[in-house]
């Protein structure tokens, strides 16, 4: 008989508990509080451990170490009235299974110790095959959300965090692929080496070769000294390669050389050198479909998939949105020197019915333009730009009755970079976030238009 060990302080939960486990054939053990329950374990080596996060003498972390210190197989659940992201990386990370938050959904727990005991068992049937500072990364500043979709996302960070397995990340432009990757890469074993980032998009086939390998003198026009690769410089750490789908079919080719050897030569040279970064890929296009049709190499696309993660467009995880607008207003309100803190329901409820089509880096730009345009500490709805909407135009507060300006979209675009960069006493920096271009680009508009500082408007 399967045997189960519920840890928790609240006396109501452990009988519920151990009463539904009973009824399940189950062996149930049970204790008031960690220290407890880890005299338990060292005794009855229980096959799960079902344990609170937080009890007084010793919380689920300790538990959960001492459990593998004492049994690396015994699995451990969490359980936890306290949802959020850190804890579940860090549960996740020192090898949790799974962690549950309260109120629990019984149906759920019931699928997840069923799963726990056949992983177990079939671990047991199976030999072993393998033999078993920066500043820290803060997570809490980066990824934002509670929704389950987001919960699964810190789940995988915590699992492969600790290991160098490539990873594949998936979801639509905007959604934070890269804060995912860095996520990884600053929580786990890498976190004293470098993260390297390469948008596969920037650059020519050519220079994307150039600057993925290196290149050594002479190795065409213009190289007139070695040069390092981004796998060179990233060491033992990660190179991040975003928008994977777009190298080239020769490219694709040498960089399955890569993951299957280890090695690479920069071009033009003859030494081959060791890659001993990890690879983290980004795409927001559906690369199965790509390999359906030719356009990206099968081997490669499972070379990359040994682990991957799908994060859910803003639209499916609206729920979310009410702490992404907390954490983006704190963050644009210090950078930007302002005070706006106070969200009016209607505006909320604005924001969480939007259809986000730029996801999570839409919301904030679209939150930087309201900031930038508010005069005081309120967020208000005429202050919010909303693609596809009715506000789909300021509408400014001295304005008496609305008119049609028929201008030219050219002339309409220098009218707008203008107002942001005067907005913004042209700081360029900030512009190019709040208009969704890049900052050559930018610069490029500026020197197009003829811009300058605090030019008059156009009439």
């Amino acid at each position: 008989m399967d045997k189960i060990l519920v840890i928790d302080d609240d006396q109501s939960i452990r009988k519920t508990l151990t009463s539904y486990l009973k009824k399940q054939n189950y062996e149930v053990l049970s204790a008031e509080n960690g220290l407890n329950g880890i005299e338990i374990i060292k005794n009855e080596l229980p096959d799960i451990v079902i344990t609170d996060i937080r009890m007084p003498g010793a919380d689920g972390f300790e538990v959960l170490k001492k459990v593998k210190e004492i049994d690396p197989h015994i699995h451990v659940i969490i359980i936890t009235a306290f949802d959020d992201m850190n804890s579940t990386v860090k549960a996740m990370q020192q090898g949790a299974y799974d962690y549950i938050e309260k109120p629990l959904e019984i149906d759920n727990l019931k699928i997840t110790i069923q799963r726990a005991l056949e992983n177990k068992k079939l671990s047991d049937q199976l030999n072993t095959y393998v033999n078993e500072k920066k500043e820290e990364y803060l997570l809490e500043n980066t990824l934002i959300g509670k929704t389950p979709q987001m919960r699964q996302v810190y789940k995988k960070i915590g699992q492969v965090s600790s290991s160098r397995v490539t990873v594949l990340i998936e979801g639509e432009s905007g959604t934070g692929k890269e804060l995912v990757a860095r996520a990884i890469h600053y929580s786990g074993i890498t976190k004293v080496h470098p993260f390297v980032a390469v948008n596969c998009t920037a650059l020519t086939e050519s220079l994307l070769e150039s600057e993925l390998f290196g290149h050594v003198k002479g190795a065409f026009t213009g190289s007139i000294k070695d040069k390092k690769g981004k796998f060179e410089l990233a060491g033992e750490g990660t190179i991040f390669l975003d928008e994977i789908s777009e190298i080239s079919s020769n490219l694709q080719v040498k960089l399955l050389r890569v993951l299957q050897q280890k090695e690479f030569e920069k071009v033009g040279g003859e030494t081959l050198m060791p890659m001993k970064a990890r690879i983290i890929a980004a795409t927001n296009k559906n690369l199965v479909e790509l390999v359906k049709t030719g356009k990206f190499r099968e081997d490669l696309f499972y070379r990359l998939k040994v682990f991957s993660i799908f994060i859910s467009p803003l639209r499916e995880r609206n729920e979310d949105i009410p702490v992404l607008v907390s954490h983006f207003l704190n963050k644009i309100n210090l950078e930007l020197h302002k005070n706006v803190n106070k969200i009016p329901e209607d505006v909320m409820e604005m924001l969480k019915k939007h259809f986000w089509v730029g996801n999570v880096r839409e919301l904030e730009n679209t939150l930087m333009q309201a900031v930038v345009l508010s005069s005081d500490d309120v967020l208000l709805k005429e202050n919010i730009l909303l693609r596809n909407s009715e506000q789909l135009s300021l509408i400014a507060k001295d304005t008496e009755q609305s008119k049609v300006e028929f201008i030219s979209l050219e002339e309409l675009e220098k009218k707008h970079i203008n107002n942001i960069l005067n907005a913004l006493k042209w700081d360029k920096n900030k512009a190019h976030k709040i208009l969704g271009i890049s900052l050559p680009t930018l610069y490029s508009k500026i020197q197009h238009y003829k811009l300058s500082p605090f030019e008059e408007k156009i009439n």
